[in-house]
């Protein structure tokens, strides 16, 4: 039970090191609270398609680590409790 610990540990290690990396290489939104309170309307083609773009991609990706992120989180404190 310790080895997988162990390398629970060392993967939840790489995978705070990875989200770090992601947020770091997005780009700041300028619109802010203020856009989702007046309502931005942007219906253009770069809007409906910016999953394909880097930014999305990037976005994605830091998406899909802080879901692995909160998981290992719980198994480690689920399995350090026994």
């Amino acid at each position: 039970m310790e080895q997988v610990m162990n390398i629970l540990t060392i993967v939840y290690a790489l995978c705070c090191i990875v989200i770090i990396v992601l947020v770091l290489l997005q780009k700041s939104e300028k619109g802010g609270a203020s856009e989702s309170i007046v309502g931005g309307s942007r219906s253009n083609f770069y809007e409906k398609n910016k999953g394909r773009t880097k930014e999305g991609k990037l976005k994605n990706y830091t998406i899909f680590f802080s879901v692995i992120f909160v998981i290992l989180t719980v198994v480690l404190t689920v399995l350090n409790m026994r």
